[in-house]
């Protein structure tokens, strides 16, 4: 299938005995017609309801993605996984964090995915598949082996994950400007590097040289700022030429350009109290975190389609890079204002083709030092 096919992913999952033998199901229905494309489910052994229901999700994004699926609307009876996968709640058990994390992955294939909480009753299609992958593995019922499609979990192991397919992501913050050093808020001005920030940058392309000397592409957001940043960077591992991406770019912060926190929150403390309360909010004709996210996400899945297997160094901007790396780590939206980006910061994640990430490091500076 190709073009622009919207698809339903309807998905849940059981327990008997939370932790106990559990199983998940997953339809994957037109949108349009209702019809159903794919049909999901598996036994998982001993688990609880929460990693039986997020198995499930996974299993239905996977088959959607294998559809070439454009735009998914997920529709799970589980509160829990419906508001954490939009953000809303925080991750707190660490045992889900790396299937929200997997499933985030599979949902940056797409151009969108948007989330539904429905009533059990209207769910009863992928719950009865759930019953059913937990009859047959009790025994209870013979396995349907013509139109179901069986999907096996992959086995989860605490051992270093395998480098064989991922596509490596360096993300650079680039370095120093006069606005970075004031502490301003720096979005689509396009002000130079610093001759600290020239600095900054060199350093940055010998700790690149040192994760990797084989790197297939470098990538910059279009400000002057991070094209600099790459070029300096891209000199020590190979010259290659900066790939400017658009979407890229840093967020708009509209009428805060310029300004510092204080400044802010002097001027709009109405609308700064509301920014930084959800991601939805825009500061004044300014650009929402939601609305950044969404292009990222677009960004990193050509990334990945289009380099896969290589090593990518991307060069981008604080409100990027931290997006990036709270869908990766599955974090809730305070992670946005808790965690610091230094100029010319270094983080490095791995990508596979079937959506599962690993974050290597977070902000690395000793190179700056």
């Amino acid at each position: 299938m190709s073009g622009d096919l919207r698809v339903v992913v309807e998905a849940d999952g059981g327990s008997r005995g939370n932790p106990g033998p559990s199983g998940y199901g997953a339809v994957v229905k037109d949108a349009v017609t209702g019809e159903v494309l794919l049909e999901r489910y598996a036994a998982l052994g001993t688990a609880t309801n929460n990693v039986a229901e997020y198995s499930g999700l996974i299993a239905g994004l996977r088959a959607a993605a294998e559809l070439n699926a454009t735009r998914v609307d997920v529709r799970m009876d589980s509160k829990l996984v419906i508001e954490q996968m939009a953000g809303r709640w925080q991750i707190k058990n660490s045992g889900l964090r790396p299937l929200a994390a997997e499933a985030a992955g599979l949902v940056a294939k797409f151009d969108e995915v948007t989330y539904g909480w429905i009533p059990r009753e209207r769910n009863k299609d992928a719950d009865a598949l759930a019953n059913r992958a937990m009859d047959e593995a009790a025994g209870k019922t013979t396995p349907e082996r013509v139109e179901r499609e069986l999907t096996v979990p992959k086995p989860r192991s605490w051992a270093p994950p395998s480098l064989e397919n991922a596509t490596r992501l360096i993300l650079v913050r680039h370095g120093e400007t006069a606005m970075t050093s004031q502490g301003r808020y720096s979005g689509r001005g396009d002000v130079p590097l610093t001759d600290a920030g020239e600095a900054q940058a060199m350093a940055a392309g010998g700790r690149v040289a040192g994760l990797s000397r084989d790197v297939g592409a470098v990538l910059a957001s279009p400000l002057v700022r991070c094209v600099r940043t790459a070029e300096l960077i891209a000199a020590e591992t190979g010259g290659l030429p900066v790939t400017v991406m658009d979407d890229l770019i840093e967020c708009d912060f509209g009428l805060w350009e310029g300004k510092t926190f204080a400044e802010v929150q002097e001027g709009w403390p109405r609308e700064m109290t509301g920014w930084l309360e959800s991601t939805s909010v825009a500061p004044p004709q300014g650009e929402s975190f939601q609305t950044v996210a969404k292009r990222v996400r677009g960004a990193l899945a050509k990334i990945i389609e289009a380099y896969p297997g290589q090593t990518v160094v991307v060069v981008s901007h604080v409100s990027p890079i931290k997006l990036i790396l709270r869908d990766a780590l599955a974090a809730g939206d305070a992670f946005l204002h808790r965690l610091f980006l230094d100029a010319a910061g270094v983080s490095t994640m791995d990508v596979w083709p079937d959506g599962n990430i690993a974050v290597r490091s977070v902000n690395e500076t000793a190179h700056l030092r």
